[in-house]
């Protein structure tokens, strides 16, 4: 007989297939996009600076809930059952808050990047510098002047007058970016944020300076949606402007960064579920790529290894490493 088929090639080939079709065959998603990103442009929401900030508190509010509600109701998911929380043959939940009282506390984490979001001019790629400093207070530039370089690199604070006291308005791109350039974009920017993240995680973890301040991260008894955002301020920030950072450095559209939130907040709450879903994403992965949340709540339970966000990759690379580093020492 042959092997059964998998319930996962379903989502794996619909992915595929769709990622596969908007980077040869971009012309498909065209007039979708140029429709869509029509729609965003003339908004008065998405020309707001606060946007991106809002779009995360939004899709964190929505997200999160509807893993804790599965989490709760599916006891044979859970991956992370410590002792404490077995009595008998029930398996107790760990202690969860309710959603009004995490809507305050997640509002209460964004404060720190709102008031980013509100001092400093918006820089995106294929903005003109004329139209990227009038939307900060100040005087365009020159005729001849107009090139955005590498400016949107570099941060730079909004002039504050009492015309214009904060940043309430970005300067958006007018071009529309084709599907083939989302896709690339967003492979590469998680593929870069991945990177970072697992080193910095690994100074996390073992510079005893930056320990204290992952530390919350890890105060918990059983790992749960809720610990995703048990963060302190310090790393909180870190991870949003490591994100940024690495949209940034390849120039991405706004509208790549619009797409990357969903993903990357899905990613961030999946990976903390506590749960081993039959849909996970690491298991649609190919090859074993993706970390999920079995791996991800073995470093939790461990306090060591798997320090990969989301893809195993550079993991691997650590464990063949270390592997051969005391392959050396015993051979002496």
């Amino acid at each position: 007989m042959g092997r059964p088929f998998s319930s996962v090639a379903i989502p794996r080939t619909i992915v595929g297939a769709f990622v596969f079709t908007a980077i040869v065959f971009p012309t498909s998603f065209s007039a979708l996009l140029a429709s869509f990103y029509a729609w965003l442009f003339n908004s008065r929401v998405y020309n707001c600076s606060l946007f991106e900030t809002g779009e995360i508190l939004l899709l964190y509010a929505i997200i999160e809930p509807i893993y804790t509600y599965r989490f709760a109701r599916n006891p044979s998911l859970r991956i992370d059952v410590r002792p404490q929380s077995t009595h008998g043959s029930k398996r107790l939940l760990p202690l969860l808050k309710r959603p009004t009282r995490r809507l305050i506390e997640i509002g209460k984490s964004i404060f720190p990047l709102a008031g980013l979001d509100l001092i400093l001019i918006k820089k995106y790629a294929g903005v003109a510098v004329s139209d990227i400093r009038r939307s900060g207070g100040y005087k365009p530039f020159s005729a001849g002047k107009d090139n955005t370089s590498g400016s949107f690199l570099a941060p730079t604070l909004h002039k504050f007058s009492w015309s214009s006291p904060l940043q309430f308005v970005r300067a958006l791109p007018t071009d529309i970016p084709s599907s083939r350039r989302i896709a690339l974009e967003l492979l590469l920017a998680f593929f870069i944020y991945d990177t970072l993240f697992f080193f910095i995680h690994i100074a996390f973890h073992r510079v005893p300076y930056l320990r204290r301040f992952h530390h919350p991260h890890h105060t918990h008894a059983e790992i749960n949606p809720q610990v995703t955002n048990q963060l302190s301020i310090t790393e909180r920030v870190s991870l949003i402007l490591l994100a940024n950072f690495s949209l940034n450095i390849i120039g991405s559209h706004v509208l790549t960064r619009t797409l990357f939130v969903p993903i990357f907040v899905y990613l961030l709450v999946e990976v903390h579920c506590g749960m081993d879903l039959e849909w996970g994403y690491d298991k649609i992965m190919p090859f074993g790529l993706g970390a999920g949340s079995r791996r991800h709540a073995v470093h939790h339970r461990v306090g060591e290894g798997h320090y990969q966000p989301f893809f195993c990759w550079w993991d691997y690379g650590l464990i063949l490493m270390e592997q051969t580093f005391d392959t050396v020492d015993a051979t002496g």
